[in-house]
């Protein structure tokens, strides 16, 4: 049983360490990528599809993004989703590529990128807290019904603390790397 809560606890964790990756990789550097526009659903033909299944992004330069639509009747409906979500980009439109240029992040922005960067792994770290928090008491809840011994308990808790440490080592590798992309 203290297996089964073990592991369970580990595959959270790591749900939650993609999941804040994600988070984090959405946010703007000053340089064009196309996980930006990761959030952005085109509504194309009533359903919303995301953007890179109705087109072809590229990256012709290092601040600008190339989106070319697979369909050239629904450049407007891409234009449209772009304007409408809340990634911060201007698109021009030619009429057969769109254009996203990246603008160069000024100082006070590149430390609001920073702090929100903080603001998401600090999200995480309480993520991962909670989730040993309910692995302890799953553990404590065993002992108490004595299912577990008080050193076996003792090692498991160790256990979950050891894995909520690395994970959580991980969530600090993440912020740093996404500050040193920030700030370059």
């Amino acid at each position: 049983m203290q297996q089964e809560i073990f592991s369970e606890a580990k595959n959270k964790m790591s749900k939650a360490i993609e999941h804040y990756k994600q988070e984090v990789s959405f946010i703007r550097t000053g340089r064009a990528s196309t996980h930006i526009l990761n959030p952005v659903k085109v509504d194309y033909y009533g359903t919303p599809t995301p953007l890179n299944n109705v087109a072809n992004i590229t990256i012709p330069e290092a601040q600008l993004i190339s989106i070319q639509p697979f369909d050239p009747s629904s450049i407007e409906l891409i234009e449209k989703a772009i304007t409408e979500s809340d990634i911060g980009l201007t698109p021009s439109n030619d009429g057969n590529i769109i254009r996203l240029n990246i603008p160069t992040l000024t100082e006070e922005r590149r430390k609001e990128l920073v702090k929100q960067v903080h603001k998401i792994i600090e999200d995480g770290k309480i993520a991962v807290r909670n989730i040993r928090r309910d692995a302890n008491d799953q553990l404590k809840k065993l002992e108490k019904s004595h299912d577990l011994s008080e050193d076996n308990l003792k090692r498991e808790l160790d256990n979950i603390q050891e894995i909520t440490n690395k994970n959580i080592s991980r969530l600090d590798e993440v912020q740093s790397n996404k500050e040193k992309e920030i700030l370059i």
